[in-house]
């Protein structure tokens, strides 16, 4: 997300952030501009795509045989849109402003085996229509228990539900063929217009009566507006049956509001949870405050004490008593095995912290609000294509200082290694969506213009960081090399490569897995995440305490007479991905209901996306910091 940051910064960053976050965390900019309805204006709704919980995968909304409109007009969408598989069309439902309307008729269907075995299929998984107006989604209002409480808002609504008659063992599949919807509007005292700030719906299964043969006239008795007739309960269910007809109605509702056009969407994004935000607070700068105590102890105390110890040697024998990290000055800057490698992580993880620092930016300041379907993507998709101008400076300032000469051969795997490992485990994951006909496969246009992005973009920028990086002088050593390696005597147990390595990841980890929660509820159950202001906190105590972490590590390493510090600065941080893999596991099996193999394999495909991102992000904030650090204790001491 961004180079190093220094240790001792945050502390006084963060309290203003404090003072910001309650305006921060819910504040956004609606992202569309107000639009006035005056009475019997035409109010249009669209249609989303189907979701499911259980699945992963969704749908377009005529999937499924529902009533179509005279013909299907697909809505023009952003990239973000199409890579979250959203499909917005038309839809039968046009109500008319402030003008109640009951009982209207949409359609009749007569099932055959083949679609009652869709909708059946659909109501098996759970699944919800979504639907659109006036930029607002759909939302079932649900009465909690205190009901004084305002209502828990679900996102669409469900396609059916199963359940038995009375005396009968056998489940029963029954649709919600009747919706009654409700739009809340706020209108403007000067002026007859209104604007539109609700948009609820509860959903009925009516088994629907009417007399003699069926034609566009035809009144039915179990809901009629002439008798005043409304349905208000599913008592008589239509059921998913071979053979059964199928009457599609609905109910339209206004409803004026006090609620604000500007504080719409407050409602949709109410956190009713900000205390467990604040504790996940508490506990990430406890550990930044002991981790910053304990570099502080080091930095000022024992790194004070040797730099001045060091400087005062003066006699041949003392010089030969010398012990610690003074000890392997010779060797401390000998380039690594698999330079070019560290290089390239070292370059991406640069571009990846540029991303998500300018993205949390936005973000915080509202330009990412949910009212904008598909910005957070998008911006992330665009963030890191430019982004990798940084990649490429950063690697190859590094490689030109390994004594490297092929620039051209750095520029080409960075630009190319890590967006290629995730093209390729997307590209199998869009393949098995693929097979199973989802709208969340991504076509072939929005893969060409990925491909464009990657290649027509990202790959020249690479080039031109990595140019003006090598033009560059070389970053010069603070001390000289020496031409034979130092044998590196027999560490202790616990400064052992791989539980060192292990160890260091915990505490980043710890640092974000109370948000990390909610994260991948808001991804994996389609709900709304909209705390950037907690978020951004986090993430600026994420890139303290891996900084900190990897810096205590290596000064330990330094004192143990171990100069092989490049990879493991980096992989010392950076095992938090590995925590973080399997906390996504334990999330998976605890949370989650989901069955499919498919599914199961999309989930923990992304999360080893994602796991692979939160490496090269976590590993080269520790690098980088220790790259600072090592260079500041040998240019304090005097060599001779």
């Amino acid at each position: 997300m961004d180079a190093h940051l220094s240790p001792s910064s945050p502390i006084s960053s963060f309290l203003f952030l404090l003072l910001l976050i309650n305006g921060s965390q819910c504040f956004y900019l609606p992202g569309v501009a107000p639009q006035d309805f005056d009475k019997g204006s035409l109010l249009r709704v669209k249609v989303n795509k189907l979701t499911s919980i259980k699945t992963q995968l969704p749908y377009s909304y005529y999937s499924l045989p529902y009533c179509p409109p005279d013909s299907i007009v697909d809505s023009a969408e952003n990239l973000g849109e199409v890579l979250r598989g959203d499909r917005i069309e038309n839809s039968p439902f046009v109500f008319k402003m402030r003008e109640p309307q009951m009982c209207n008729v949409v359609c009749r269907i007569t099932l055959d085996g083949k679609i009652a075995k869709a909708f059946k299929e659909k109501i098996d998984d759970e699944y919800r229509v979504n639907m659109i107006l006036d930029n607002l989604p759909l939302v079932v209002p649900i009465q909690r228990l205190d009901q004084q409480a305002p209502p828990v808002y679900q996102l669409g609504y469900h396609v059916g539900v199963k359940g038995q008659y009375a005396g009968i063992k056998d489940d029963k599949y029954f649709i919600h063929n009747h919706l009654s919807f409700t739009v809340k509007y706020h209108r403007d005292t000067q002026m007859d217009s209104a604007r539109i700030v609700g948009f609820e719906v509860k959903p009925f299964s009516v088994k629907h009566a009417y007399e003699g043969q069926w034609s566009e006239k035809t009144r039915l008795t179990s809901c009629d507006p002439h008798a005043m007739l409304t349905v208000t309960s599913s008592n008589n269910p239509q059921e998913v049956e071979d053979k059964q007809e199928i009457i599609f109605t609905y109910d339209v509702n206004f409803q004026e509001s006090d609620v604000k056009w500007a504080s719409r969407w407050d409602t949709y994004l109410l956190m009713s949870d900000d205390q467990i935000h604040w504790f996940s607070i508490v506990n990430s700068l406890m550990i930044v405050l002991f981790l910053s105590g304990m570099v502080a102890m080091i930095m000022l105390r024992t790194l004070y004490r040797d730099i001045s110890r060091y400087n005062e040697l003066e006699t041949q024998e003392e010089a030969q008593e010398e012990t610690g990290w003074k000890l392997v000055h010779g060797d401390v800057f000998r380039p690594p095995i698999h330079s070019d490698l560290l290089c390239v992580h070292a370059g991406t993880g640069v571009q990846c912290l540029g991303m998500m620092l300018v993205m949390m930016m936005f973000a915080v300041l509202g330009f990412l609000s949910p009212s904008n379907r598909g910005g957070l993507m998008t911006a992330m998709l665009f963030l890191w294509v430019f982004m990798g101008l940084f990649a490429g400076y950063a690697s190859t300032r590094l490689y030109k200082m390994f004594k490297g000469t092929e620039w051209k051969k750095i520029a080409i795997r960075t630009a190319l290694l890590f967006p290629g490992s995730v093209a390729t485990v997307f590209f199998i994951l869009n393949a098995l969506i693929w097979g199973e006909k989802s709208s969340g496969a991504v076509p072939f246009g929005t893969m060409f213009a990925l491909a464009f992005l990657w290649f027509g973009i990202s790959v020249p920028l690479v080039f031109v960081g990595s140019y003006v990086g090598f033009r560059k002088q070389a970053i010069e050593d603070p001390v000289k090399t020496n031409k034979i390696p130092r044998q590196i005597p027999e560490q202790a147990w616990y400064m052992n490569p791989i539980f060192s390595i292990l160890i260091g990841g915990i505490l980043p980890f710890g640092a974000v897995f109370i948000e990390l929660f909610f994260i991948l509820t808001s991804i994996w159950l389609n709900q709304f995440y909209y705390i950037f202001g907690f978020l951004f906190i986090v993430l600026v105590i994420l890139i303290v305490t891996c900084a900190e972490i990897a810096i205590v590590l290596c000064y330990f390493q330094l004192c143990s007479e171990d100069y092989l510090w490049w990879w493991r600065s980096y992989l010392t941080s950076g095992s938090s991905a590995l925590y973080l893999f399997l906390y996504a596991t334990f999330y998976f099996f605890t949370k989650l209901e989901i069955t499919k193999p498919v599914s199961g394999i999309l989930y923990f495909g992304y999360m080893l996306i994602a796991s692979y991102a939160f490496f090269v992000l976590t590993g080269a904030i520790g690098f980088y910091a220790c790259f600072w650090f090592t260079r500041l204790i040998y240019s304090s001491v005097k060599i001779d």
